[in-house]
C-alpha cells in the first residue's frame, strides 16, 4: 500500500512538473494577451478552433490550443490534434528531394524529363479561347528543370490558381500527368502549381522509395515526427480535426462540417499535399530550419543546403498575389505583391513588416488554413493549424497576423 501512494505521488509530482514547465513557457504578459486574443477570435467565431506554437532554436517557448475540432459536436480541440496540412507538405518534399541533390543523384538543372519520362511531351498555351475553349499550344523555349518544379517557375498550375486550367478541356488523345498544359515558358514566371508534385516524383524515380516510406526513413524517424503520415492509423483517427468550410456557394457564410468527411487513408501520396501532422510535429520540422538541418543530434540536410534552400532561386521574377479562380481559396494577399521571392520551397518575405517577421524568412501554408514561418534573423519559428475552406480566408488570415505579432512580442519582452 505505502508502495502504491509513493507511486502516485511521484506520479503526481511528475505530472505537476511537467504542467508547470508549460505554465512557465506562458506565464509571462506577452502569452497570457496572447492567450487573451486568440481565445476572443474563437468566442467571436471567426475561426471555429485553432492550435498554435512558437519556438526558437532550442524549446518551445509558447503553445496553445482554442475552440473547436468539429464545429457539428463541439468536440473540444486539443494541443495533439492531427490537422490535414495539405501544401504544408511542399517543404517537407523539397526537403526530401535537395537530400538526393545533396548526395549527387540529381541536380538542380538537370532536365527534369530525365528522370520523368512524361515531362518530355509538355507543350505551352499559345492562346487560349475562354469562350469556346478553343486553344493552341506551342514547344516549351526552354526544358523545365529541377529547380523550376521546387520554385514554381515551371509554368504548372492549378485549377485555383489560373481561370485558363480551370476551364481547360483537353482534345481527344491528349493526357497531361501533372494537371494541364504550362502557362508559360519555364522560369519566366512564378505561379502557384502541382511543381511539387513533380518533386514528390522525382523522389520516389531517383530514390526508389515510395514516398511516404522516404519520409518516414530520412525525415520523420529521425525528427522524432511520430505523429506525421499521409495514411493516418486508425487508433489515431479521433484525434483529426474535422474537415470543415465556410457556407455557400461562394464559401462567405459560417463554418460548416464538409460532406462527406475525407477518410483515414491515401490510394497515392503526392508531393504537393496530403500529409496529417500536429502543431509540435511541424514545431520540430520547422525548428530543425532553424537550426541549419539537425535537431536533437539528427542531421536531415547540411547546414549549406539550408541556407541555400532560403535563398532568392527564382532572380529577377517575382512572386505575385495571384487571383483565386475558385471560391475554395480567396485571394493570395498574404504574399506582398511582386516582392517577395522564392528559394527552394518556401516564400521569402522581402520588406520588414513592424512587429513581424524578418526580411529573408521563410513560410508557406496549407488550403485549410494552416501556415508557418521560419525567421533565421530572429532565430524563432511559429505554427499556426486551423482547418476549412478557403484558404487564405480574412477571418483565418486576421487570426493568423495575431498570433505573429503576438508570438514577437513574447520574444522581444524575453531578449
Amino acid at each position: 500500500m505505502n508502495r502504491k501512494i509513493a507511486g502516485m505521488v511521484f506520479a503526481i509530482g511528475a505530472g505537476v512538473a511537467a504542467l508547470a514547465g508549460t505554465a512557465h513557457a506562458q506565464q509571462s504578459p506577452g502569452a497570457a494577451a496572447l492567450d487573451t486574443s486568440l481565445r476572443a477570435a474563437v468566442e467571436r467565431k471567426d475561426v471555429p478552433g485553432l492550435v498554435v506554437l512558437v519556438t526558437d532554436r532550442e524549446r518551445v517557448l509558447y503553445q496553445g490550443a482554442f475552440g473547436v475540432a468539429d464545429v457539428a459536436t463541439g468536440r473540444p480541440l486539443a494541443s495533439d490534434a492531427l490537422f490535414r496540412i495539405a501544401s504544408m507538405t511542399k517543404p517537407v518534399t523539397s526537403v526530401a528531394l535537395m537530400q538526393l541533390i545533396e548526395q549527387g543523384r540529381l541536380t538542380l538543372d538537370d532536365p527534369a524529363e530525365k528522370y520523368l519520362p512524361e515531362l518530355a511531351g509538355l507543350k505551352v498555351i499559345e492562346n487560349f479561347d475562354a469562350a469556346t475553349g478553343n486553344y493552341q499550344l506551342r514547344a516549351p523555349a526552354t526544358k523545365p528543370t529541377v529547380r523550376h518544379f521546387l520554385t514554381h517557375t515551371s509554368g504548372l498550375a492549378y485549377p485555383f490558381t489560373s481561370a485558363i486550367w480551370r476551364d481547360f478541356k483537353p482534345r481527344a488523345g491528349e493526357t497531361y500527368p501533372f494537371g494541364g498544359p504550362l502557362l508559360f515558358d519555364p522560369g519566366t514566371r512564378w505561379h502557384y502549381s502541382t511543381s511539387t508534385d513533380v518533386s514528390g516524383k522525382l523522389v520516389e524515380v531517383v530514390s526508389g522509395q515510395k514516398l511516404e516510406d522516404y519520409f518516414r526513413e530520412h525525415i520523420f524517424i529521425p525528427l522524432k515526427m511520430n505523429d506525421t503520415s499521409y495514411n493516418v492509423p486508425e487508433a489515431k483517427g479521433p484525434r483529426l480535426v474535422a474537415q470543415q468550410q465556410r457556407a455557400g456557394e461562394r464559401m462567405d457564410g459560417a463554418v460548416e462540417l464538409q460532406k462527406p468527411q475525407p477518410g483515414l487513408t491515401i490510394a497515392a501520396p503526392i508531393g504537393g499535399g496530403g500529409l496529417a501532422s500536429t502543431a509540435d510535429d511541424y514545431g520540430r520540422f520547422v525548428r530543425m530550419l532553424l537550426n541549419g538541418g539537425t535537431l536533437d543530434g539528427a542531421r536531415v540536410l547540411r547546414a549549406e543546403t539550408v541556407a541555400l534552400m532560403g535563398q532568392n532561386q527564382i532572380g529577377a521574377v517575382s512572386v505575385p498575389a495571384l487571383k483565386s479562380a475558385l471560391p475554395r481559396s480567396a485571394d493570395f494577399t498574404f504574399i506582398d505583391d511582386n516582392k517577395d521571392k522564392w528559394g527552394l520551397g518556401f516564400l521569402i518575405t522581402t520588406d520588414q513588416v513592424p512587429g513581424k517577421r524578418s526580411p529573408g524568412s521563410l513560410s508557406w501554408g496549407g488550403i485549410n488554413n494552416t501556415f508557418f514561418w521560419v525567421d533565421p534573423a530572429k532565430g524563432i519559428a511559429g505554427v499556426i493549424m486551423m482547418q476549412y475552406l478557403p484558404f487564405a480566408d480574412a477571418k483565418a488570415l486576421a487570426v493568423y497576423d495575431t498570433f505573429e505579432r503576438g508570438a514577437y512580442q513574447i520574444v522581444n519582452a524575453e531578449r
